[in-house]
């Protein structure tokens, strides 16, 4: 079998390819340059030291080594889409972006598509039924990273192997250490992809620039504060606020009149929510329910966590509403609301909060 690995030169990646090998396989290592240019070549991501890693893995296992570039497609397809998502008052999730429109979308359309499949170093795996792959949930349930992977289609999970999706993260890290892989000690990777070292609020400034504008409390109708522009600020944030007497939290933004309402103490009632309202629901796999007029039992994820949360769901026209059987923290317009069965395993689709 001819097999794409993404390697990246952490720990997870270098990991996929010892396990190919071990396997008797021998991939073509790619890594993917994903960092952010402008005209002015603001950001790219740090990936030097990535390359390097990753050129000394492809050495201990005698595999050929591609670098291959997808800047421009990046700032199209994700970071285009993060700083308009922000500009509107939404959420992005650039990551389920990358992994729907760059690495299983461009790289496939470019490379990918002379190897036979496209082997990845995220947490999850794939279960064949009926003769078709279906994406399901990983071995280690805290690093479990389905919920990134929601956006994807058939045609790329049906491609895709995940040769660490039955390991946990320390069986992972055990077997780089016992074979020496220089990404052994390496730190997980955290933030968002594009950004590198560069603060989220620098990056946020320099596109979309600063406004002034009220803090309200949302019960009471007092001024408390002010802001540089809703946009800094999602539904949910407690940090960063300015605020004394806290905790404060963030429960509405008003966009048009560029005001925050936040609730204060630490678990305001205003923060939660059980309806959860999603738009362009997409199927991974397939269509399991058809056009349904009951209600389905699923469990649920608005964000990465290694929490699962159930309910039900019901159709009313084209939204797909999420009946929670308990209260959710922090539900923001603009983030994707991913469905797995009521059973915790596989990963049926997601569509994008109201």
């Amino acid at each position: 079998m001819n097999i794409a690995a993404l390697v990246s030169g952490g720990v997870d990646s270098s990991v996929v390819v010892h396990q190919l090998k071990e396997q008797g396989y021998d991939p073509t290592i790619f890594y993917i340059r994903i960092g952010m240019e402008d005209k002015d070549g603001f950001i790219d991501c740090p990936s030097e030291e990535d390359i390097e890693i990753t050129t000394a893995v492809a050495k201990k296992y005698g595999c050929r080594f591609e670098i291959v570039s997808l800047h421009e497609e990046y700032w199209e397809n994700v970071v285009s889409y993060t700083i308009e998502a922000v500009r509107r008052g939404l959420t992005p999730n650039p990551d389920m972006m990358c992994n729907k429109m760059i690495k299983f979308g461009c790289f496939e359309q470019n490379w990918g598509y002379q190897f036979d499949k496209i082997a990845t170093g995220h947490y999850a795996t794939t279960t064949e039924i009926g003769g078709k792959s279906w994406l399901s949930t990983a071995k280690d349930q805290v690093k479990d990273q389905t919920y990134f992977l929601g956006q994807i289609n058939y045609m790329q999970v049906s491609k895709l192997m995940f040769p660490i999706g039955d390991l946990l993260k320390s069986e992972v890290r055990a077997i780089a250490a016992a074979n020496n892989l220089p990404s052994a000690q390496r730190k997980d990777s955290q933030g968002i992809c594009f950004l590198g070292k560069i603060n989220y609020n620098d990056f946020i400034r320099r596109y979309l620039g600063e406004k002034k504008g009220k803090i309200v409390e949302l019960e009471t109708g007092k001024i408390i504060g002010q802001h540089n522009g809703f946009w800094f600020h999602t539904i949910g944030q407690r940090r960063g606020l300015g605020l004394g007497g806290g905790p404060w939290f963030v429960v509405k933004k008003d966009m048009e009149s560029n005001v925050i309402y936040v609730s204060n103490g630490y678990d305001p009632e205003t923060q939660y929510g059980k309806e959860v309202n999603l738009r362009g629901f997409e199927y991974i796999t397939e269509d399991i329910w058809g056009d349904f007029t009951d209600s389905k039992e699923i469990a649920f994820k608005i964000r990465h966590t290694p929490e699962f949360t159930f309910g039900k769901l019901e159709k009313q026209g084209d939204i797909l509403t999420i009946q929670s059987e308990e209260k959710i923290q922090g539900i923001a317009a603009g983030q994707f609301g991913v469905i797995y069965d009521k059973d915790c395993k596989l990963c049926i689709g997601s569509g994008i909060i109201q």
